[in-house]
């Protein structure tokens, strides 16, 4: 009897082992969260209070190497944006409410963007969280008011250009001004001089 009970263990992990890489693969089954709505009046009202941009959609067509044709929600209300038609210059950082190293490095996204939004566009998103409210309490309580987009079922997770993201957070993605992703790289800044050296390096922009 034991070994049977065994037998039945193993195959049980088995079976969620493959329900979960067939969802990564784009096997058509979804063992994500539930639903999230990152839009209802308390949030709104949150959103407001902390003085965060709403987002702005995009306005270009799907290019190769470029964001992936997937709309996003605007975190705490606001339009939806299709990534796809996003255009750069433009760093889009990936953070999550409960990321320590994110809401160290967000008042110096802050400022670069209070500096530098006419030359390079700052966007938020809050990558694979189903804490709307949380993420929204860590915008305010750091100062940042540029766009947030909201991603709660975690659909960039099957995303080639974000795949920065499943390594850990804080993460960023580059794109140019054609809408091509030039790079990403992990991990959290310190300074507005290593920030800057960042879009140097992947966006060819002195500051």
């Amino acid at each position: 009897m034991r070994k049977v009970l065994v037998a039945v263990f193993v195959v049980a992990i088995v079976a969620v082992g493959a329900l979960t890489w067939s969802a990564m693969s784009g096997g058509g089954i979804d063992v994500r969260p539930p639903d999230v709505d990152v839009d209802t009046p308390a949030l709104r009202e949150q959103k407001a209070r902390a003085g965060i941009e709403d987002c702005t959609p995009g306005t270009g067509e799907p290019v190769a190497d470029g964001l992936p044709e997937v709309t996003l929600p605007c975190l705490g209300g606001g339009p939806d944006v299709d990534l796809a038609a996003l255009r750069g210059p433009l760093m889009i950082n990936l953070w999550q409410a409960n990321c320590e190293p994110c809401k160290k490095e967000m008042p110096v996204l802050e400022a670069f963007h209070q500096q530098y939004a006419d030359q390079v566009a700052v966007v938020g998103i809050d990558f694979n969280d189903v804490h709307p409210a949380r993420a929204l309490a860590l915008a305010e309580s750091t100062g940042a008011t540029y766009p947030a987009i909201a991603d709660p079922g975690g659909d960039l997770m099957v995303e080639q250009a974000f795949a920065i993201g499943r390594r850990g957070l804080p993460a960023f993605v580059f794109v140019d001004a054609d809408g091509t992703v030039v790079s990403q790289t992990s991990g959290g800044v310190e300074s507005m001089d290593e920030l800057k050296q960042l879009v140097a390096d992947n966006l060819g922009i002195d500051l």
